[in-house]
């Protein structure tokens, strides 16, 4: 089982950015993915963002041009920028990570955007 640690969530204005951090027990690049999704109050949890080993990234059309995904490999570490923040990014934002095609989730970290 892998280890995901996330951090950075909290409360922030709209417009304003976050920055989300996942630390993994792993190595990173042995995964066949890296992303993040997220569960809004009251609905189903849902993609945000993922990385492939290669670097390919790939993002849910709503958060396209205003969150990014990228890794420190040397930190085992993904990063989720998000910027430009609307009230409908609140949502529990969860790492998960594809380690010989079996999914680890983090415990979440809550993002809340104040209208």
């Amino acid at each position: 089982q892998v280890q995901l640690v996330e951090s950075g969530g909290g409360l922030v204005q709209s417009g304003g950015s976050l920055r989300l951090s996942c630390t993994a027990s792993r190595n990173i690049l042995s995964a066949n993915t890296m992303g993040w999704y997220r569960q809004p109050p009251g609905k189903e949890r849902e993609l945000v963002a993922d990385m492939s080993r290669g670097g390919s990234t790939n993002y849910v059309d709503s958060v396209k041009d205003r969150f990014t995904l990228s890794r420190e490999i040397i930190k085992n570490t993904v990063y989720l920028q998000m910027n430009s923040l609307k009230a409908e990014d609140t949502a529990v934002y969860y790492c998960k990570g594809v380690w010989n095609a079996m999914n680890n989730w983090g415990k979440g970290t809550l993002v809340t955007v104040s209208s």
